[in-house]
């Protein structure tokens, strides 16, 4: 019989406002998650007046590494999402690699950023 402890822990987590991993003043809200048939997270992440987030990487243990970002809501200034090498970068749809692609997002000025942010990891290898 298959462990509910994921379950719990989902419910425990979801649709919640949780501080960024950066420390850098960005919430996010899960919405959802799976381990199978593909590995996957979805969240809407909020960005007040004057958070940002500095180039970083977020390196997975095997496979590669994909994220979707959808702005919702853009603030009158700032809030720029910053890729080295996007798969995809349109004025509100970013496509990329966070894994191996260094990313930011510049400081927020003049009000607040919404993103939703679908991300999932394929195959087994790096690269």
């Amino acid at each position: 019989m298959p462990s509910i402890r994921p379950i719990r822990t989902y419910f425990a987590q979801a649709f919640r406002w949780q501080r960024g991993r950066q420390g850098t003043g960005y919430d996010k809200m899960l919405l959802l998650t799976a381990r199978w048939p593909i590995p996957f997270d979805s969240y809407l992440i909020r960005y007040p007046e004057g958070s940002e987030i500095p180039a970083h990487t977020d390196p997975v243990q095997a496979g590669r590494h994909f994220r979707l970002n959808i702005i919702l809501k853009a603030p009158k200034s700032g809030g720029e999402f910053i890729c080295k090498n996007p798969i995809y970068s349109g004025s509100r749809v970013k496509l990329f690699r966070p894994d191996a692609s260094e990313h930011s997002v510049t400081r927020v000025v003049g009000g607040s950023r919404y993103v939703l942010s679908v991300g999932w990891v394929l195959g087994k290898n790096a690269g």
